[in-house]
């Protein structure tokens, strides 16, 4: 084949992984057991945990160059009614010197249960997004992302 598409020396390395980024972005990761320390994150912000998988959908690049701004995008499946609505999102990254990294109140004036932000991230880790509905209900997603240089770092 010709062209300067197909020449593997046209492309350049940062091309490379930059398309791997955008190829693995979508990527659900299953849902993994979150350590002592971050469920105890977890009961500090929600109190009871009653955790199900579904409903939110986790928008954040599985590899970035960069943890001081991490893009993430955050959307709940919710009629956003009175009845049915998001009233919390949060976000918890376990190797942050604060796991704990976001909170969001919502509601059905709102209009669609969805967050856009960046964040930083400390290390490669898996970030957990929990949203509490208004019935209590809690659901959450789960995301690895690879950081090739961390922040968040602690001095001490």
């Amino acid at each position: 084949m010709s062209g300067e598409w197909c020449d593997r020396r046209a492309l350049s390395r940062r091309a490379v992984i930059a398309g791997a980024g955008v190829v693995l972005v979508m990527r659900r990761v299953p849902a993994v057991a979150a350590s002592d320390e971050m469920q105890t994150a977890m009961r500090e912000a929600l109190g009871a945990l009653d955790l199900r998988e579904g409903r939110v959908d986790l928008d954040i690049p599985a590899l970035v160059e960069n943890g001081n701004s991490v893009p993430l995008k955050i959307v709940i499946d919710s009629p956003m009614t009175a009845a049915d609505h998001v009233t919390d999102i949060f976000v918890f990254s376990p190797e942050n010197p604060l796991p704990n990294i976001s909170r969001f109140k919502l509601g059905p004036r709102c209009g669609m249960g969805e967050v856009t932000t960046t964040i930083r991230l400390a290390t490669t880790q898996h970030v957990h997004v929990v949203a509490v509905m208004s019935d209590k209900t809690q659901w959450f997603a789960t995301a690895e992302v690879e950081v090739t240089t961390a922040a968040c770092f602690d001095p001490t």
